[in-house]
C-alpha cells in the first residue's frame, strides 16, 4: 500500500507523502526534458547564422527530434509494459537525454546537430508516457487529473517555457549557443541520482499479475479499435503541430518580423510558460469535476488566440503577453489526452502503451510533419506562414474534441 493510500486510510492528511513526492521529483525531471528540448529554439537565431541553416532546416531539426520521440513512446512504453518495469526506463531516459544536450553544443553541421537531436528524442520519447503510467497507479482516484497536469504541464511549464526563455538568452550571450547547451545537461544528471534514489517500482494488482502481459504489436491494434483513443490521436496531431509550430517559429517571427530583441522575443514566448504552468493543472483538475470532454473542446478552440494575437495584434506589449498567456492555455488539454483518458480508456496493464500511441501518433504526424511543412511554406512565402498553420491546427483539434466520449470518474460513476 504507498504512503498516500495509508494515510488516507488512518484519516491523517499530509503533505509529505510518496504521491506528492514523486509527483514533484517526476514533476521537475518532465520539466528538464522540455528544457533541453526547447532550448534550441531560443538559440536558434545564433545558431542558424553560424551552420548557415535555412527555415526548412530549422523545421526538420524540430521533426527530426519528434520523430525519435514518437517511435521511442510507443515502442519503449509498451516494452515497459511487456516485462512489466516503469524506474529503469525512466531512469536510463533522464541520463541519456541530459548528455544529449550536450554533445549538441559540439555540432559544426546541420547533419550533426540533427543527429544530435533525434538520439535526445529517443532518450525522452517514452519518459512522459512511462511517467504518466506510474501516476495513474499512485494517484488518489480524485486526483488522477490534477496530479497528470501538475507532472507534465506546471515543470514543464516553469522550467521549460519560462525559464528557459529567461536563462538560455543570456546564458548566450554571456558565453555562446555551445556552452549554453553544455550547461543545461547538468540538472538532468542530478535528477537521474534523486530517481535512482527514491523512485520505487509500482506495485502491481492481482489482476496484473494474473494477466498474460500484452504483446507490442497486437496491442497497438487493439487499442485503436477504442473510440477515445482514435479521437485523442486525432487531437494529439493538431495540438502537438499547434504547440511545435508555435514553439519553434515564433521566436524568429518576433525577432525577424515582428522587430523585437531576442531578449523580447524569449520574455514573449516565456509568458506563455506561465499559462501551461497555471493552466497546466488547473485544466485538468477542472475535468475531474466538469468532465473530459467540455474541458479538451473548450481549451483547444482557444487555443487559436495564440498564433491570431502574434500574427495581428499591434498594441502595446503587455496586452499581446496576456493574448498568448490567453491562447496558451490550451496546453491545460494535454494532459487530458495524452495521459487521462487514455488511461481511463484501456485496463491498467495497457496504460503506458495506450500513453505512448497517443503521444507517437501525435509526434509521428503533427510533431515530424507539420514543422518542416510550415518551414518550407516559410521559405517560399514568409515566416507569419506557421503562425497561420498553427492557428489551423487549433481549430481542427477543437472539432475533433467534439467527438470524445467522457470518461472521467465524477461523470460516469466508476473508479
Amino acid at each position: 500500500m504507498s504512503a498516500t493510500h495509508a494515510a488516507a486510510r488512518n484519516g491523517r492528511r499530509t503533505f509529505f507523502t510518496y504521491e506528492n513526492g514523486i509527483l514533484l521529483l517526476l514533476g521537475f525531471s518532465f520539466g528538464l526534458v522540455f528544457f533541453d528540448r526547447n532550448a534550441i529554439n531560443y538559440l536558434v537565431a545564433a545558431i542558424q547564422v553560424d551552420l548557415g541553416l535555412t527555415n526548412t532546416q530549422i523545421g526538420m531539426l524540430s521533426s527530426g527530434l519528434a520523430l525519435a520521440w514518437a517511435i521511442s513512446a510507443y515502442f519503449v512504453a509498451a516494452w515497459s509494459d511487456a516485462i512489466r518495469a516503469r524506474k529503469p526506463f525512466v531512469l536510463l531516459s533522464i541520463v541519456v537525454f541530459s548528455l544529449c544536450s550536450a554533445v549538441s553544443g559540439l555540432a559544426t553541421s546541420f547533419a550533426f546537430l540533427l543527429a544530435a537531436r533525434v538520439l535526445m528524442g529517443i532518450a525522452e520519447g517514452p519518459f512522459l508516457p512511462v511517467c504518466l503510467s506510474i501516476m495513474n497507479v499512485e494517484s488518489s482516484p480524485h486526483r488522477r487529473g490534477l496530479n497528470a497536469g501538475v507532472m507534465q504541464n506546471v515543470f514543464a511549464a516553469l522550467i521549460g517555457n519560462m525559464l528557459a526563455g529567461f536563462l538560455v538568452p543570456r546564458l548566450a550571450s554571456m558565453f555562446d549557443w555551445r556552452v549554453t547547451f553544455f550547461l543545461t545537461g547538468i540538472p538532468g544528471l542530478i535528477c537521474a541520482l534523486l530517481v535512482f534514489l527514491y523512485l520505487r517500482e509500482p506495485a502491481r494488482t492481482p489482476e496484473e499479475a494474473a494477466e498474460t502481459p500484452p504483446r507490442v504489436g497486437l496491442s497497438a491494434l487493439s487499442m485503436l479499435k477504442e473510440h477515445n483513443i482514435r479521437v485523442c490521436c486525432v487531437i494529439s496531431i493538431f495540438m502537438v503541430a499547434w504547440f511545435l509550430v508555435g514553439l519553434t517559429f515564433m521566436p524568429v517571427f518576433f525577432q525577424n518580423v515582428r522587430g523585437f530583441t531576442a531578449e523580447q522575443a524569449g520574455q514573449l514566448v516565456g509568458i506563455t510558460g506561465l499559462a501551461t504552468a497555471i493552466c497546466g493543472f488547473l485544466v485538468p483538475a477542472w475535468s475531474d469535476r466538469v468532465g473530459r470532454k467540455p474541458a479538451m473542446i473548450l481549451f483547444c478552440f482557444g487555443a487559436v488566440m495564440t498564433p491570431l494575437a502574434a500574427l495581428w495584434f499591434d498594441g502595446p506589449m503587455w496586452m499581446l503577453g496576456l493574448l498568448l498567456f490567453l491562447g496558451w492555455s490550451g496546453t491545460g488539454a494535454f494532459p487530458l489526452f495524452m495521459g487521462v483518458v487514455p488511461g481511463e480508456s484501456v485496463s491498467r496493464s495497457l496504460a503506458a502503451s495506450s500513453m505512448g500511441l497517443v503521444v507517437a501518433i501525435g509526434e509521428l504526424i503533427g510533431g515530424v510533419t507539420m514543422p518542416t511543412l510550415a518551414g518550407r511554406i516559410a521559405d517560399a512565402t514568409s515566416l507569419a506562414a506557421p503562425i497561420v498553420v498553427a492557428a489551423f491546427c487549433a481549430v481542427c483539434a477543437g472539432v475533433a474534441a467534439l467527438f470524445l466520449e467522457e470518461t472521467a470518474p465524477s461523470k460516469v460513476a466508476r473508479p
